[in-house]
């Protein structure tokens, strides 16, 4: 069986991305996972590749109308022809990483790739260049004409998916709906059969301290959560909650459970970073392909130092890699039985 093709953007080319993808891919425990290419500058990434004294993968420019891959060193311009500042945000930079973006969505509707992981992108330079989007999950979404996204953390023992991410607290409050949560749950549960191959246990989190304490503390955990998770339950899915978050984590990180739905940004992430540092993984649900990223940003003050750790960027290529090769394996063994069934 063939290996699993997946598809590497290399991020903000001023930030951290493009040194990341090289160290990771370098590492024969991950490069050898997958068929791996990445999308991005080939100038940019032969110019971290020899300060970094790292071999340079197979590479999808995102200027090359043809789409053909480049991994003779020797075809690749000296100069970095986008001019990006390394080091800084720039409009040059959130323009390079959105084209690779789209080039890898391309690739990915296509059925030609099997997973997508995306090296970071700056907020601030996706401003300055002028797009819409507060992020890249944002970016995926309007890109590939889907809505009603969610974020899956993994790092360490921990594997959270949330209802709400990148907005205020305020905001976040209000977006905690019956169906909100309802949606949240059924994407744990579809990752959670995808990454783990059985129906994963699924533990939502209280909004209000204690779960609320039956309304005292506020009514959202019962007007909004607790009929999610009764509805969930209707339809099959092992959900239980709401669960008062300071107990359910600690038996989340314990193996009590195999996927908790957060409510907000903070309730979720301060865990999941606290328990697995330096190898958060951040996957993106509701989108038509696997998509998995480092669970950090751009790092412009370390960019071009030649000191960013990768373990984050190996875990979601790791994790890429073994959710669509168990993929792969699942379609060869239905068609193997669908033949073996055939008159």
């Amino acid at each position: 069986m063939r290996k699993p093709r997946v598809l590497v953007t290399s991020g903000d080319p001023g930030g951290v991305g493009p040194e990341l993808v090289l160290r990771a891919l370098a590492d024969p425990g991950v490069g050898g996972l997958a068929d791996f290419t990445v999308v991005g500058s080939p100038a940019g990434l032969r110019r971290d590749a020899a300060a970094l004294g790292l071999p340079l993968p197979r590479i999808l420019p995102v200027s090359d109308p043809s789409g053909a891959l480049v991994s003779d060193p020797s075809v690749m311009p000296v100069s970095d022809p986008s001019g990006v500042p390394v080091g800084r945000p720039s409009a040059e930079g959130a323009r390079a990483a959105v084209e690779a973006v789209r080039t890898a969505l391309r690739l990915m509707a296509g059925k030609d790739a099997d997973a997508l992981v995306t090296a970071p992108v700056s907020k601030e330079a996706l401003r300055l260049g002028g797009y819409p989007w507060p992020g890249q999950t944002e970016m995926l979404a309007d890109l590939s004409a889907v809505g009603d996204l969610r974020v899956l953390l993994m790092a360490g023992p921990l594997r959270v998916v949330h209802v709400t991410a990148h907005r205020s607290l305020r905001s976040a409050i209000d977006a905690v709906t019956r169906a909100s949560v309802l949606r949240t749950i059924e994407l744990a549960d579809g990752i959670g059969r995808r990454l783990l191959g059985r129906p994963p246990r699924v533990a939502v989190a209280g909004l209000n301290p204690h779960a609320g304490e039956h309304g005292i503390l506020g009514d959202e955990d019962e007007q909004a959560i607790r009929p999610a998770v009764a509805d969930a339950r209707s339809r099959g899915i092992d959900a239980s909650g709401p669960l008062s978050a300071d107990t359910l984590f600690p038996r989340a990180a314990a193996g009590g459970t195999d996927l908790v739905v957060a409510m907000y940004h903070d309730q979720g992430h301060i865990p999941v970073k606290l328990l697995g540092p330096d190898e958060g993984v951040a996957v993106t649900l509701g989108l038509p392909f696997l998509r998995m990223s480092p669970d950090h940003g751009a790092a412009f003050d370390i960019a071009g130092k030649g000191v960013a750790r990768a373990g984050s960027m190996k875990a979601a290529m790791r994790a890429a890699a073994e959710a669509a090769g168990r993929e792969a394996a699942e379609a060869a063994g239905h068609d193997a039985a669908d033949a073996k069934g055939a008159p």
